[in-house]
């Protein structure tokens, strides 16, 4: 008698996701690729120095990238509070040890009002303290400029952010923070595509860089930080390597990485740069239109192609999603369909916007549109 043997997800009374929202931390990220996957369980085989793999797989991604160094990190997030906590320290260990204790350190972080994010948060955890330039109304380069004081340890700028209304744009800070002499942090977490765009902030003469991986296909917890090779070095002294080798306990221990996070996030970047993308979104579209044939026919609701970015908004173009509009007289609530969607076996997650049910694809594995076409087809017709 053949024994079945239980699948982890059986095992700890969880069950796959078919992820129709895009790429979310709280999904899992991304799925590796093959190639990926392939060198995580070469370098699973052995030992290693891991400040030697850091150091390296640093070069090969300042190469990609075009930056003076770079360090993979555990997260845009981490790279964020790194960054911060290498500009307020520079090389000077006992600071390293010392934080979040600021005392006698520069320990400002200045942004502009309209670009205070959540993530922001990650800087204070270095004990930092963050000032706003400007008002409600706007932030001027006059204002940008006063704003600069003694304590000022570095400019956090949310890339994605740049240009909005009232702001002054990277173009625009940079300037002021070489004259001033302040490094600029630039958080670029999502902003890969087009992939020649990752290497125009550094171009453009920002210090430091952060990176997420998983936006590129690369590890959930991993991200990468590009910049100022003194900086870079920053970042090294204060992360998690050699704490318990070395002399300093430093800050940055929390951040720990594995080597299979490490080597994920070179290769994962590697594939992107080499990627054929014309092709990775016309495979978009023919999974949307395999999706839209299936409500085509249900009355009072309406179904389009659309772009679903990474901020949560939608667009025409590119193809990424299917957005559904519910006329009250369809009988049938967004929300009440995507909650029965994630009820069923496998669970589909999709986003909610209003009275819109998104459907994005970027996350959707090959063939898991047509579960989705025959669930959607159901779940209306009920």
């Amino acid at each position: 008698m053949t024994v079945r043997t239980q699948s982890i997800f059986e095992r700890l009374g969880t069950k796959p996701v078919i992820n129709a929202c895009g790429i979310y931390t709280d999904l899992g990220g991304s799925v590796l690729s093959t190639r990926v996957w392939a060198a995580v369980e070469e370098v699973n085989r052995s030992f290693l120095s891991m400040v030697d793999l850091l150091d390296k797989s640093g070069c090969a991604l300042a190469e990609l990238i075009g930056g003076e160094a770079a360090r993979v990190t555990s997260g845009a997030s981490a790279a964020i509070a790194l960054g911060t906590a290498a500009c307020m320290t520079g090389l000077d260990g006992p600071s390293w040890e010392r934080l979040p204790d600021t005392t006698g350190m520069k320990n400002e972080v200045l942004m502009q009002r309209g670009h205070r994010y959540k993530y922001a948060r990650c800087a204070r955890l270095t004990g930092a303290k963050i000032v706003e330039a400007g008002s409600d109304a706007g932030t001027t380069a006059e204002q940008f400029t006063n704003a600069i004081g003694p304590d000022t340890a570095v400019i956090l700028f949310p890339a994605h952010l740049d240009r909005k209304n009232g702001t002054l744009a990277l173009g625009e800070v940079i300037p002021i923070a070489r004259a001033r002499k302040v490094p600029v942090l630039v958080d670029a977490a999502y902003l890969n595509y087009p992939p020649e765009v990752m290497r125009s902030f550094n171009a453009a003469g920002a210090d430091l860089v952060c990176f997420s991986a998983k936006y590129y296909w690369g590890p959930n917890s991993g991200g990468f930080i590009c910049g100022r090779k003194d900086l870079i070095d920053a970042v090294a002294g204060v992360d998690f390597t050699r704490y318990e080798s070395g002399k300093y306990l430093a800050f940055g221990r929390p951040f720990k990485l594995d080597r299979h996070t490490i080597v994920a996030t070179l290769v994962a970047l590697e594939e992107w740069l080499e990627m054929d993308h014309n092709a990775r979104w016309k495979g978009y579209v023919d999974k949307v239109g395999a999706i839209e044939r299936a409500v085509r026919e249900v009355p009072h609701i309406r179904s389009a192609a659309r772009y679903f970015t990474m901020d949560e908004r939608l667009e025409n173009n590119p193809v990424n999603c299917l957005a559904i509009e519910f006329d009250p007289a369809s009988g049938h609530r967004a929300q009440a369909v995507s909650d029965k969607l994630a009820a069923g076996d496998p669970s589909i997650a999709t986003v909610v916007l209003g009275e819109t049910l998104v459907v994005a694809v970027d996350t959707v594995l090959d063939g898991q549109e047509r579960i989705i076409a025959d669930r959607l087809r159901k779940a209306l017709r009920a």
